[in-house]
């Protein structure tokens, strides 16, 4: 048996070569391989209902306030949320508002009171008396809130436009818990962010002044004085103010990478901390909220890390031994010794959270209750995440991740290419529904951040110098296919890829150019022919009637500015759109009918062409949906005809019966229905 193995992984060895020698050679990747090994050694994973890879988070906007005496969350409860709070010196949690569509939360400074942020609205709520109050958001003052104004014991920031005749101004308002509105500047120019003194006046501010970004001081008669004329892609967050007239700012300003900054009073700009293994830009930075100074900044972009600054330093190395393996990230109190801990992981839907008692050390689990954590899939059934590099055909390296089967030989895999949107996007090292649901089916799951992602620096952004059609960006992830199966991971006969938005564009490029490589595809409202895609976004999408119209310049940039005739040509040549009689691979297309940012008539136009010429597809629109999948059962929809899809081509099992609502819901919406999806999109037998 033993030599029946062996000449069988020879066999698999010659194909494997022969399939990768477009790839410049490489060893083994020994991280790779080790995980391999571990994940194959693992007993199989159970098979989960799809329902457990599309609950949302159990718990979500966990907040610290700022004397470490309470946590704030909000719970989900359906298609809403109830704000809880826990006192962490002991004792039950209490609900203080029974029903919001509050998204996120943040504490006043003083302690006293939550600001709760739904789309439509701001509430104000006290934590320790009846009462509060509300305010709308939106509207034709597109009001949106800032942020919580740290001058004032109770107090957020809000921008809102102010009409006058054909011309629009941008007024910065400061209103406090009681309501009291006070408005701090007017401005010409869309404002990004604002920096306040202890006494509460703005002195510096980041705009979009037209074609650039820039950073501003404002001098104490409201004159603005330029520090910083920011290029494309070059971003500054204003995070603090402090009392020698130095900045506290994070971003990526006359550097590559994202950062944490100190800009002094004499404007010199110095870096505080960037990451280490310089690959990654910063993700967060957390401040403690009584001095405004730097305690921890995390990177996310490879293998996530979190780093103490100054004095802290050593309060997140004991913190990080306590938990090893785990993405930690941390919210600091103040003068107070405790600190509020979350430990995240590809295999946790949900953070597992901590007190932590800096003076004495120790952690302390909190929110684990069972109806906390809700139907999350067990840690145990779950995939690791692998973060790798490899370098692409022209010998850039590129970067990645690649999800593992437990109990599985991934060589023998089907191998399931996900590519993300964007592509001013990337993918993170944490939990990931789709991606951990295919591969609880058995998929092995490869995510590139091919060059032009963000997260790996400004440089790699702007690396594909506008290649996006059939070009350098395509064949950053072709290149990753192939060299992951030089690797021995996935089999070669059955490679899939799959992706939503840009990451749709990119399926049907595979398809349509890289037929030999992939066997099938599944795209989510995919672009057919980026440029007029980019034209329509910025014309007359979602982005045309944003304040902020800066994306215009950055697609400039990018050389993606389709309102240029070249550019738009150019794209137009590479698109799927234009090559549409070179595919034949089948696909299944899903879609929003209201979707803003890549609109339907382009996908309903690329699917009637490919019908036309008799090349199997499958349309899937959900009539009331956006950009991607919200309501439940559009979700389930997504899930269950990317399964249907990837099973009946490239194998593993059989996918979990629709239920009657699911069924009903397909019969419905499926406007083009392919060879996989024709019994579903037959009527109902009569009773």
């Amino acid at each position: 048996m033993s030599k029946f193995r062996d000449a069988c992984a020879a066999l698999a060895l010659l194909v494997l070569m022969s399939v990768a020698a477009d790839v410049p050679a490489a060893g083994p990747d020994p991280t790779l391989h080790s995980a391999a090994a571990a994940q194959r050694a693992l007993a199989p994973a159970a098979r989960l209902p799809r329902a457990a890879f599309l609950e949302d988070r159990a718990l979500t906007a966990v907040r610290l306030s700022p004397g470490g005496d309470q946590v704030a969350w909000l719970r989900e409860q359906g298609q809403a949320r109830s704000l809880m709070v826990l006192p962490t010196a002991g004792g039950a949690a209490r609900i203080l508002v029974g029903r919001t569509q509050a998204r996120q939360l943040s504490w006043s400074r003083d302690g006293r009171w939550l600001f709760l942020r739904a789309p439509r609205s701001l509430a104000m709520v006290p934590v320790h008396s009846a009462g509060g109050m509300r305010t709308p958001l939106g509207g034709v003052e597109q009001r949106q809130v800032m942020k919580v104004d740290p001058s004032q014991p109770a107090a957020v920031l809000l921008r809102e436009r102010v009409v006058a005749g054909d011309a629009e101004r941008w007024r910065i308002v400061r209103m406090d818990a009681q309501g009291k509105r006070s408005v701090l500047r007017e401005d010409a120019h869309w404002v990004h962010d604002v920096a306040l003194d202890a006494a509460g006046r703005i002195v510096a501010l980041a705009r979009f002044d037209g074609d650039h970004d820039a950073l501003y001081r404002v001098q104490p008669d409201g004159r603005l004085r330029a520090v910083l004329r920011l290029q494309p892609l070059e971003r500054v967050n204003l995070l603090a103010a402090m009392d020698d007239g130095s900045l506290l700012l994070d971003g990526n300003p006359g550097g590559n990478f994202r950062r944490v900054l100190r800009l002094e009073a004499d404007d010199t700009l110095r870096t505080l901390h960037e990451d280490p293994r310089h690959e990654a830009d910063l993700d967060e930075v957390v401040l403690d909220p009584a001095t405004q100074q730097p305690v921890a900044a995390s990177y996310r972009s490879t293998v996530a890390t979190t780093h103490g600054i100054g004095a802290a330093a050593p309060v997140l190395a004991a913190i990080a031994r306590q938990l090893p393996g785990r993405d930690i990230g941390v919210q600091a109190a103040g003068a107070s010794s405790t600190w509020l801990v979350s430990a995240r992981a590809a295999t946790l839907r949900d953070p597992q959270w901590y007190l932590y008692d800096a003076r004495r050390g120790g952690l302390r689990r909190i929110l684990d209750a069972p109806a906390a954590a809700g139907k999350a899939p067990p840690e145990s059934q779950l995939s690791r995440k692998v973060a790798v590099s490899y370098r692409a055909s022209d010998g850039m390296q590129v970067h990645g991740f690649v999800l593992l089967p437990p109990g599985v030989d991934p060589a023998r895999a089907p191998l399931v290419a996900q590519v993300h949107g964007g592509p001013i996007s990337h993918f993170r090292p944490g939990f990931d529904g789709v991606a951990q649901f295919l591969a609880n089916r058995g998929y092995v799951v490869f995510q590139s951040n091919f060059r032009g992602s963000t997260g790996h620096g400004r440089a790699y952004t702007f690396a594909p110098q506008g290649d996006y059609g059939n070009g350098r960006v395509q064949q950053d992830v072709v290149d990753g296919v192939r060299w992951l199966l030089a690797q021995g991971i996935g089999d070669p006969q059955r490679v899939g890829i799959v992706g939503h938005s840009f990451g749709g564009y990119s399926t049907l490029l595979g398809l349509t150019f890289q037929p030999e490589l992939f066997k099938v595809g599944v795209a989510g409202a995919p672009p057919a022919d980026l440029g007029w895609a980019m034209r329509w976004l910025v014309m007359s999408g979602e982005q045309g009637d944003l304040p902020d119209r800066s994306l215009r310049q950055t697609l400039r940039a990018l050389s993606l500015d389709a309102t240029e005739p070249a550019t738009q040509a150019r794209l137009h040549a590479q698109s799927p759109s234009a090559n549409a009689v070179r595919m034949r691979r089948p696909l299944l297309v899903m879609a929003g009918a209201v979707d803003r940012t890549v609109a339907i008539r382009e996908v309903t136009h690329y699917v009637a062409t490919l019908k036309a010429q008799a090349t199997p597809v499958t349309l899937l629109v959900d009539p009331e949906g956006g950009h991607s999948p919200i309501d439940p059962i559009p979700r389930e929809a997504y899930l269950f005809a990317m399964e249907t899809m990837l099973q009946r081509h490239l194998g593993g099992p059989v996918p979990e019966p629709a239920g009657q609502r699911l069924r009903a819901y397909l019969r419905q919406n499926l406007r083009v229905a392919g060879p996989e999806f024709a019994a579903l999109a037959q009527p109902a037998p009569s009773p």
